[in-house]
């Protein structure tokens, strides 16, 4: 299938590894033109080379926090400078800390707003101006399959993860109009170092091997196994794409059957 991203130029929040990374390089081996970003320099620097190499395209590397609206301002500006629009945005943010109700402070909470759902916000209102311009947008925000079943000890995540659904959901109404799609994407158990970070949590916990840990974890997957990232972007390369034309408001979870609610 021609997904029609030649020409096209996104923008990859969070995206110097894990599920942004893979879906920065599968936006940029479909053609597009792609921004990435990133708190840590020598990573960023890595992803820039990677995506080059294998692609021939040369992206657009900065440095970057999600939680400071003058970065994600210059992020969009640089873009759009370099690239002459701005087509497609990928929300990504990092996940906030493990934790119940009652090992939580307001400073967390406060935290955890900025980084998992404020900086959505933010960087849909910088690129808004642009795609409504040019009546063609497309924006996919990353979540977690928490939107659907909370999860165990991240009572964080599972709050404003949820959020993002309520965002999407209540802008794909006033996007449409504009030709502006907007979707929401839920990751399982995807083989993330955020992953392995939880998994090595619940194993001190239990006082287990991590590996032990896993073994359980996927025996509750009706595949099997742990999902790969490269999987993962390629739900997201479609929904970031042209080829996605009568799709928005929906929430997606790529997890391999672990959710088991309907």
């Amino acid at each position: 299938m021609d997904l029609h991203l030649q020409g096209k130029t996104a923008i990859i929040l969070a995206s110097t590894k894990g599920l942004g990374k893979a879906t920065a390089v599968s936006l940029a081996q479909e053609g597009a033109s792609v921004t990435v970003c990133g708190r840590d320099e020598a990573a960023l620097a890595a992803v820039h080379e990677e995506i080059l190499q294998t692609t021939g395209k040369e992206p657009l590397a900065l440095v970057t926090d999600v939680t400071k609206p003058e970065d994600i301002a210059r992020l969009v500006e640089e873009t759009v400078a370099r690239f002459g629009g701005v087509d497609i945005l990928v929300n990504n943010a990092g996940g906030p800390p493990a934790g119940t109700f009652d090992q939580l402070t307001d400073e967390q909470w406060i935290a955890a707003f900025e980084l998992g759902l404020l900086s959505f916000v933010r960087s849909i209102r910088a690129v808004l101006p642009h795609m409504r311009k040019q009546k063609f947008g497309r924006i996919v925000n990353f979540a977690s399959s928490s939107f659907k079943q909370p999860l165990e000890n991240l009572i964080l995540s599972n709050t404003f993860r949820t959020g993002i659904v309520g965002l999407a959901k209540s802008l794909a109404t006033e996007l449409g109009p504009d030709g502006i799609l907007i979707n929401t994407i839920g990751p399982g158990r995807i083989a993330t170092d955020r992953v392995a970070f939880l998994d090595q949590m619940r194993a001190n916990s239990l006082q287990i091997a991590a590996e032990e840990v896993k073994r359980s974890t996927e025996a509750t997957i009706p595949l099997g196994r742990y999902g790969e990232p490269e999987e993962f972007a390629r739900i997201a390369t479609f929904l970031a794409s042209p080829a996605n034309s009568y799709v928005t408001g929906q929430a997606f979870l790529v997890d391999g059957g672990f959710v088991k609610a309907i």
